[in-house]
């Protein structure tokens, strides 16, 4: 999949956001990017850039009382409300504007074999009504028309983040492609191939993702020190999804899944 190295800012310019980490947070970022700044020049090699990265991030998270995850996802700590983009008109859907930034997409691909027919497959994912059965935090998807639909997704704290997603491709049986399209707080394009399996019993599903994470690598970085391994949420969703079409409900199936 092309990545455009181009196209509008999602983020507005820092000096034009209002702060929106509370001061406890921000006290707490300061310690802990000092903690792990001091750990990083004990420490040689890739690890030590990496905890030093962090370790910089954090303090001028605090120093500022900006963060950019906060920024991308529209979230405060401050106990004000934080101002939300605007809603993005119908006519918008259509623009050829870049969705991923190539210099901070980070890619996921992935691959399971399912034991069911492609037709079966591909028809279920096609219809994106079904993903909330089988994708982590997935609320709800509306169908807008033929090619567009709009994805609810729950943050932590009773928060929630929509997008707008758009087919650019789709093979019967064999291949779909979709991307976000206008200023999407969750920017990303990605694929997924079915293909039968070499043992004739079943396809193979590989999905492929190309996503923007809140705050850019910096942010991809911290979310996997934090135990949020987008890796991880992947291959999780594709288990249930092989659970689901295997063995039925994914509630009668829940307990053999990790959560």
């Amino acid at each position: 999949m092309v990545l455009a190295v181009s196209g509008p800012r999602r983020v507005r310019d820092s000096e034009h956001v209002a702060r929106n980490v509370g001061d406890l947070e921000r006290l707490v970022s300061v310690v802990g990017g000092g903690a792990l700044a001091v750990a990083a020049l004990q420490r040689k090699g890739l690890g030590g850039v990496v905890l030093g990265l962090v370790g910089a991030e954090l303090i001028r998270r605090g120093a500022t009382g900006r963060c950019r995850l906060y920024e991308a996802m529209g979230i405060s700590t401050t106990g004000t409300n934080y101002p939300r983009p605007a809603p993005r008109a119908s006519h918008d859907f259509a623009s050829p504007a870049a969705t991923v930034d190539a210099r901070e997409a980070v890619k996921v691909e992935r691959t399971t074999a399912i034991r069911a027919p492609r037709e079966k497959l591909c028809a279920f994912w096609r219809d994106f009504r079904n993903h909330p059965r089988f994708i982590r935090h997935l609320e709800s998807v509306e169908i807008i028309d033929p090619r567009h639909s709009r994805w609810t997704m729950a943050l932590p704290g009773g928060q929630q983040v929509q997008w707008t997603s758009e087919i650019i491709n789709d093979v019967p049986n064999e291949l779909i492609a979709w991307k976000t399209v206008g200023d999407s707080r969750v920017a990303h394009a990605g694929s997924v191939h079915f293909e039968d399996a070499p043992d004739g019993r079943g396809t193979q599903v590989r999905l492929v993702l190309d996503y923007e994470p809140p705050g850019g690598r910096t942010g991809h970085v911290l979310f996997k020190l934090l135990g949020i391994s987008p890796e991880q949420m992947v291959d999780q969703d594709l288990r249930r999804l092989k659970a689901l079409m295997e063995m039925g409900d994914i509630v009668t199936v829940a307990s053999r899944i990790s959560a």
